[in-house]
């Protein structure tokens, strides 16, 4: 099952269920949010799925004019954005690895001198050798980085900005866990969903201990959150259209098939901090891209879109890139 949140004619927030086709909404009853749906569903010991079947209504909107008229939401949000935090583990592909691996090579290359191995790939290497442990066993640990709260996070259809300072603005095809923090501490997985977590890779290119200002960007996911499970591996195909065109295209590879860790893992890895698992609290956690348009020379300009599209997953996540109108202005502290 797969849930959608928007925005109705009247401005209130809704769940809904697509139809087979696509074409259609079926409403949730009584569902302020899915936010508010998980955390009932853990209560009432039913899975979300079940709730939700219990409620779905014979009351149908066009998906198409919801997207069309960008009353798409988020699939998953917090009353609280402050309470929602966002996050990433990176290297867990081997395309991501490599590109990683060559962009901080170059940057500290001297003369002639061969590419070296750098530490992006080594700690790439430490999840192949010891991210996939036995079922009860810990793995090897991850990179981890923040990427915000859930202010930063952009709807689908809606831009994507890069803020004055910064150098590019790229796009990094994703998926993305969706965890709300049950009463009693209990981390619940939502599902997951598509995302564009949108790094600034110029900047991260100057010097790899930039990667976490690199991160601070918005990003967006959905518009789809997929219930339950994932199969092994996940195919899908990331986009950048500039006008009509279509300037790059690639097919992705996700999913634990074609990763260095499990998700699994990486979840032991982020919730193993107690201040992660304070109840009421909700996260979204990307799990790394396989295919980046930099990698391959592409330079990003304000009015492309980037698309993210998986079968899995239903509707495509589109986005414009825009540069943010904010000025890069002196921040002064005042002294109390």
């Amino acid at each position: 099952m797969r849930l959608v949140q928007f925005l109705d004619e009247a401005g209130r927030q809704r769940v809904g269920v697509p139809s087979d086709d696509g074409s259609q909404l079926r409403v949730v009853r009584e569902a302020a949010g899915v936010y508010e749906l998980a955390l009932e569903a853990a209560r009432s010991g039913r899975s979300l799925g079940e709730l939700v079947a219990r409620r779905l209504s014979d009351e149908v909107v066009s998906y198409d004019r919801v997207i069309a008229e960008r009353r798409i939401l988020p699939p998953f949000t917090h009353p609280e954005p402050a309470r929602l935090l966002l996050s990433g583990t990176g290297l867990n592909h081997l395309g991501s690895a490599l590109a990683r691996n060559a962009m901080h090579a170059q940057a500290h290359a001297s003369g002639d001198a061969p590419m070296k191995k750098t530490d992006s790939l080594i700690l790439f290497e430490w999840g192949l050798a010891g991210g996939k442990p036995a079922p009860g066993e810990i793995g090897s640990q991850p990179e981890w980085f923040y990427k915000g709260d859930g202010s930063w996070v952009t709807s689908p259809e809606q831009p994507l900005l890069m803020p004055p300072w910064a150098l590019d603005g790229g796009e990094e095809a994703e998926l993305a866990g969706l965890y709300v923090i049950g009463d009693d501490g209990e981390v619940l997985r939502v599902g997951f969903a598509l995302a564009n977590e949108f790094s600034d890779h110029v900047m991260e290119r100057q010097n790899y201990l930039y990667l976490a200002h690199s991160k601070l960007r918005p990003c967006s996911f959905g518009p789809e959150v997929l219930l339950g499970d994932i199969p092994t591996g996940v195919t899908g195909e990331v986009r950048v259209r500039r006008g009509d065109a279509v300037i790059w295209a690639e097919s992705f590879a996700t999913g634990e098939a074609n990763m260095s860790h499990t998700i699994a893992n990486i979840e032991h890895h982020h919730f193993k901090y107690a201040p992660f698992r304070r109840p009421g609290d909700a996260h979204v956690h990307f799990f790394g891209a396989s295919a980046l348009s930099c990698a391959a020379g592409v330079t990003a300009q304000p009015g492309d879109v980037f698309e993210i599209e998986s079968p899995l997953f239903g509707r495509p996540l589109r986005n414009p890139l825009m540069r943010s109108a904010e000025r890069d202005v002196l921040v002064r502290v005042r002294v109390l």
